[in-house]
């Protein structure tokens, strides 16, 4: 023990210990007492899984690389410990002793007491067996709804909590530029305003249950070429700006995030893992993100073995380190003895170890991990007699009736009815035909990194761990008095068709046809949606399209249901299915949301994030082109959707009035206010989604035609009218200008008030005084959009 250290013992608490000094003046000392390798342990993580049996975690024996030996690291400390509970399946009190159990050993094994931070995904919930299964991100993006999915994240994390893990793996922020990406399930949408309130509203949400949200993938990983994961970039630095960077912009000034991850990819030949500029030029010295940056697993690695950047695992690990990576996971493999050794000799500095190991430091005292009452027993388990595990079995429950409730109104709210000719909702149908290879699947409403999908697959024979009802047990409670026939058709990807004639034979028979489509989760080509599971085009995978056209042929009303992780082509059925009902991966409460939908005991009111295309080839596309993105005389290839983003129909119907502008001209730092009305003219309550566009005519640099600035669901009753008033300010219509820097220019726009991107019901047109205002990252990022009632008429 060194002399500082034994000081500080004598005195009773170490100064790194102290909660009543600053924790600055903690990590100083804490600093200043480290050798180079106790400094270095820190910044790495191990990949562990829970033990079931409620011993200590053991290593996890990845394919990528040989297992760790803890025993051998744990001497000098560990920064964190990778996925305990999202590695193999688990009961989650067991694993929360599991993890207690490691997290005593951690802290009395190195000198200072230090554990380590376990961190796990919750892409879409906690990534643990047992934890309720929520839809996909893109679902999220479908209901246009902060408020929910801040709840869900506050739940999310609520739950990781209760089991000891402090960090999550959430959200992704990447804007879809190519829906071939195999990742699309995982984002939000096509749009950066949409990603970036709906991902800001989760990292609040997550935050605010004491878990660590950390933002992926920065900065560039959805724009790979032709939709290929880890795929080069190729895209500028105006469109990485305008596009791509907002959601992490404003989920770190609005939300509070304090952790990122960066990006796989290189973007014009700079690894993002690499790239100094991006994660500390911008991220920390623009930005002032003060948190960590932790490495996407293996990336550092791969500055080597895929980039081709680094010489050696000590090169990989000082370019990483210089750009500005503090951790390395999963594993470790660079920032251990090869940096050591790298800074013994003088390739790196050791004021770069420092630097990363203050702000990992920081974290964990401001987690509480260095004080000196650090429990590392959950409160779930205070009071339990730990000695008999098997008495723990059940006690803590991750999937409770609250859980499960928001995990349905998310389903609910994120379900698009994309078409419809008056054959939805059904009216007790006798007689049923469920066709199709998602039609009594249960895990059809699963993304890759739900549980079952990414590690449950792994461990056959294991039950899921939660109920995952298929479409036809939910059509079954539903139309409890409907015969149901329930034939595959084809599988999701297999060609199989033999049961084609069959199908068609149950459809004829039918009073209504019910075919279900889509994807099957899994991650490198073991699926048809998720992570490496990328397309060369938005055709339906397999023979489900054949199956589709065969079904339309027949005379019976079809309707087309789509468990999907992207968009896709839909060929014919687009005019000639009856309707048309779009669900990304909508989670275990996804098969009842659907139910209701199609029974008319839920009305939908989800939008696209992502625009479906007409045909299956015309990649990459998008709503933010600019004009020659567009469909023109120019190119025989018609880019035009088959519908919009911001599509959806409703079972009731609305009607926009009275628009006012209050300011038609403004300063370019001034703002507009507009105010209209809605009005539910149906039937039935229902759900308006008022979307704000700004179309900017002319400009120095080219502009997408149009651009979400705003939106808000307006929830009425029959009869019922709000006056809504949205407050827009100019900083808005910036963009960054051809010297690289953000830019408001005088000039005419137009404020679109539309039902969808391609569907304006009201335009304002106002416009810009002054001179050109330059912008700094302090500007305003969103549009306030309020809702008074109005008095009957």
């Amino acid at each position: 023990m060194n002399a500082k250290v034994a000081a500080d013992n004598t005195a009773g608490v170490s100064r790194w210990n102290d909660t009543t000094v600053s924790v600055t003046a903690r990590v100083d000392a804490l600093i200043d007492a480290m050798t180079l390798q106790e400094k270095t342990a820190q910044l790495y993580g191990v990949w562990v899984g829970a033990s079931d049996e409620g011993g200590e975690v053991a290593p996890h024996q990845h394919d990528m690389e040989e297992p760790v030996a803890l025993d051998a690291l744990l001497p000098t400390g560990l920064g964190q410990l990778t996925r305990p509970f999202g590695t193999v399946p688990v009961d989650p009190a067991l694993g929360a002793l599991s993890l207690a159990r490691t997290q005593t050993r951690i802290a009395a094994t190195n000198r200072f007491g230090i554990p380590a931070l376990a961190h796990d995904e919750c892409l879409a919930g906690f990534a643990a067996w047992g934890a309720t299964a929520y839809p996909v991100p893109l679902s999220w993006g479908a209901t246009f709804d902060p408020d929910t999915v801040r709840r869900m994240a506050c739940a999310i994390g609520r739950d990781m909590r209760a089991v000891g893990v402090h960090q999550g793996l959430a959200p992704v922020l990447d804007v879809v530029r190519d829906a071939r990406w195999g990742r699309v399930e995982e984002t939000i949408g096509e749009d950066p305003y949409l990603v970036g309130t709906i991902g800001t509203a989760y990292v609040q949400g997550l935050e605010s249950a004491g878990v660590v949200a950390t933002l992926k993938h920065f900065a560039g990983y959805s724009a790979s070429r032709a939709g290929r994961n880890l795929a080069p970039s190729s895209m500028g630095p105006r469109e990485r700006a305008d596009v791509l960077l907002l959601p992490f912009e404003m989920a770190i000034r609005e939300g509070g995030a304090r952790s990122v991850m960066n990006a796989y990819t290189d973007t014009d030949g700079v690894p993002s893992a690499a790239d100094e500029e991006l994660l500390t030029g911008l991220l920390r010295d623009t930005w002032g993100f003060d948190g960590t940056v932790v490495a996407d697993y293996f990336a550092i690695a791969f500055l080597k073995t895929l980039h081709g950047v680094a010489a050696d695992w000590a090169d990989a690990a000082g370019l990483a380190l210089r750009a500005g990576i503090d951790v390395e996971l999963p594993n470790v493999k660079t920032f251990g003895a090869p940096l050591a050794e790298a800074v013994a000799d003088g390739r790196v500095p050791e004021a770069l170890v420092d630097r990363a190991l203050r702000r990992i430091l920081t974290q964990k005292a401001r987690l509480g991990l260095l004080d000196p009452d650090w429990n590392p027993l959950p409160a779930a388990l205070e009071g339990a007699d730990l000695d008999d595990p098997a008495a723990l079995r059940g006690r803590i429950d991750l999937d409770g009736p609250e859980n499960r409730a928001l995990a349905r109104t998310i389903a609910e709210e994120a379900v698009v009815l994309l078409s419809n000719d008056g054959t939805l909702p059904l009216e007790r149908p006798r007689r049923i035909a469920l066709l199709g290879p998602n039609a009594d699947e249960a895990v059809a409403v699963l993304g890759c990194y739900s549980f079952p999908q990414h590690i449950g697959v792994r461990h056959p024979g294991t039950p899921h761990g939660i109920e995952l009802p298929t479409l036809r047990d939910a059509l079954a409670a539903e139309f409890p008095d409907a015969e149901i026939t329930v034939v595959r058709g084809t599988g999701i990807d297999d060609g199989d068709l033999t049961s084609l004639r069959e199908a068609a034979r149950a459809a004829r028979e039918a009073d209504i046809a019910l075919v279900v489509l889509g994807d099957r989760a899994g991650l490198f080509g073991r699926g048809t949606s998720g992570e490496g599971c990328d397309v060369e085009t938005l055709a339906l995978p397999g023979a489900q399209q054949q199956l589709l056209d065969a079904l339309l042929d027949m005379e019976t009303p079809l309707v087309t249901v789509l468990l999907a992780g992207r968009p896709y082509s839909l060929g014919r059925a687009v005019q000639e299915s009856a309707a048309i009902v779009q669900s990304f991966f909508p989670g275990e409460e996804g098969t009842h949301a659907i139910a209701g939908v199609l029974s008319g005991r839920v009305n939908p009111s989800g939008r696209l994030p992502v625009s479906v295309p007409r045909g299956p080839g015309s990649q990459p596309a998008t709503y933010l082109g600019a004009r020659l993105a567009h469909a023109g005389e120019v190119s025989n290839v018609d880019p035009t959707p088959a519908f919009p983003f911001g599509h959806g129909l409703s079972y009731t119907r609305f009607d926009w009035t009275d628009l006012a502008v209050d300011v038609r001209e403004a300063p370019t730092d001034g703002e507009f206010t507009l105010a209209l009305t809605v009005r539910n003219t149906g039937g039935r309550s229902g759900t308006e989604v008022v979307q704000l566009y700004l179309h900017d005519p002319v400009a120095s640099v080219v502009q997408p035609v149009q651009r979400l600035v705003g939106y808000a669901r307006v929830d009425l009753e029959p009869g019922e009218a709000r006056r809504l008033r949205a407050v827009v300010p100019a900083d808005l219509a910036s963009f960054t200008g051809r010297d690289g820097r953000r830019v408001v220019e005088p000039g005419e726009l137009e404020l679109r008030l539309a039902a969808s991107s391609a569907d304006p019901r009201l335009i304002a047109r106002v416009t810009l005084t002054g001179a050109e205002r330059h912008l700094d990252h302090t500007r305003r990022l969103r549009s306030v959009i309020e809702q008074q009632p109005v008095a009957r008429a």
